[in-house]
């Protein structure tokens, strides 16, 4: 993997992760009954020790009852309090061994509680949804839950047949017996916990773009009186990812599916290969098409390319969305300078105490990050020139593809393409809270 950082507990969700281990695959096996709420499963768990000797270790899972728990297929002692499950394996584990965990357990899921309300595991009015950014993963299956500890994931998911499950991944079988369907998903790319997403609901399917023409496989997964009006908002997706794969090198997934679930929800959330809208989002006039953009850009920056820590934020979302104005830039919309500039007015009026590579618990969903980080990206182009920023950007994505990054590797990155040092252009945008001036051509 590239881009090996230095580890160290996430500054802004410290009881997340644990340090000591990695995590190479999860297998989660599960029931769910849309009706009563209730998910029953089974979790196991390959990992590798770190450089210690492991007597203890944490997953993060919310409130379930615990059937057993197995380490290497022995039994092991466990405490489970406040969203932290502390497994002792009957021996110490050696340092750099790999072992496995079995995790039964049981429940009514929940989403976790956050400063941003309940994220995570959502109860639909009929049927539920997972987006777990940044510590919802926890709401429904017993994991690593740092963005830096990457895995590849199998899930299996039974539910009653009138309901389609949707999973970023390859579906690999569909088996019904009496009444109800088991989906089986792969997800072979390596993946943060918080990225798994996951949708239970009455939907129709479209294929979106020509399958025929060898592109990446698109799905959309949508109530069915939605048809019209996903067929338009969503007709130019397939553009999108062909100018993405431009600008940004090849999509980095095995195939892109999006879900309009029957709800409003207050944004569409990224996961792995998939992106999860509400009905709000469509209304058949294409008023949303810069959040579908912003998504699917995403599935580069940010999921494919990892930020260590969520400090680093701004990297996921200063460059999706420096990737709607691109898109608009090259459909016939206005350019990236013009948007680049409304953005600068709006932040010009508002307060200027963020701080975009470390901007704090509190202030990491804030609109202004997101439009400040499409400015500093603006920033750097404009000091790069256009040829020797589109070559940095597909380099960035290509380099680190299914790797970890920070804000200092970006910046690194950035200069190895300039021809005169950056410094204080990334101080003044990063680590300073006045908003510098409008960033022009050749500066």
């Amino acid at each position: 993997m590239s881009g090996h950082q230095k580890a160290a507990a996430d500054p802004y969700f410290p009881d997340n992760g644990d340090l000591r281990y990695r995590v190479h695959r999860y297998e989660l096996d599960l029931d769910y009954r849309p009706g009563p709420n209730r998910l029953a499963g089974t979790a196991r768990i390959s990992a590798i020790a770190g450089r210690a000797p492991l007597a203890e270790f944490q997953l993060n899972l919310g409130d379930f009852r615990i059937g057993r728990i197995r380490v290497d297929g022995r039994a092991a002692h466990y405490t489970h309090r406040g969203g932290r499950l502390r497994v002792r394996p009957a021996k110490a584990l050696p340092a750099g061994k790999a072992f496995t965990v079995e995790v039964h357990y049981s429940g009514n899921p929940k989403p976790v509680n956050s400063p941003w309300g309940g994220i995570g595991w959502e109860e639909l009015t009929d049927g539920a949804l997972v987006a777990s950014q940044p510590v919802g993963a926890p709401s429904w299956y017993p994991c690593n839950d740092r963005p830096a500890d990457k895995a590849a994931y199998q899930i299996s998911l039974t539910t009653p047949s009138a309901y389609q499950v949707v999973v970023g991944g390859k579906l690999l079988t569909r088996t019904t017996k009496s009444s109800t369907t088991t989906w089986v998903y792969e997800q072979s790319a390596p993946t943060p916990s918080y990225l798994v997403g996951l949708s239970i609901g009455k939907y129709q399917t479209a294929l979106l773009g020509d399958p025929g023409l060898g592109g990446v496989p698109q799905t959309g997964h949508f109530p069915a009186h939605l048809l019209t009006d996903f067929s338009r908002d969503f007709a130019r997706q397939p553009q999108m990812m062909a100018l993405f794969e431009e600008l940004f090198g090849a999509y980095p997934f095995g195939e892109y599916a999006v879900v309009v679930a029957d709800e409003e929800l207050d944004v569409p959330v990224e996961a792995q290969g998939l992106s999860l809208f509400g009905t709000n989002h469509v209304d058949g006039a294409r008023g949303s098409e810069r959040l579908v953009a912003h998504e699917l850009a995403h599935q580069w920056f940010g999921n494919s390319v990892t930020i260590a820590d969520w400090r680093h934020i701004w990297l996921n979302e200063g460059l999706a969305k420096y990737a709607e104005w691109l898109w608009s830039e090259r459909s016939g919309g206005r350019t990236a300078h013009e948007l680049a500039a409304v953005a600068h007015r709006l932040l010009a009026g508002q307060s200027q105490d963020l701080k975009l590579a470390d901007p704090g618990r509190k202030l990491m969903f804030d609109d202004r990050l997101y439009e400040r980080g499409g400015l500093a990206v603006h920033a750097v182009r404009c000091a790069l020139g256009d040829a020797a920023f589109f070559t940095m950007l597909r380099a960035w994505a290509s380099v680190h593809r299914g790797g970890i990054v920070t804000t200092q590797t970006f910046v690194s990155h950035a200069e190895r393409h300039a021809d005169r040092p950056l410094d204080e252009l990334f101080h003044a945008w990063l680590y300073e809270g006045r908003l510098p001036p409008m960033p022009q051509a050749g500066r």
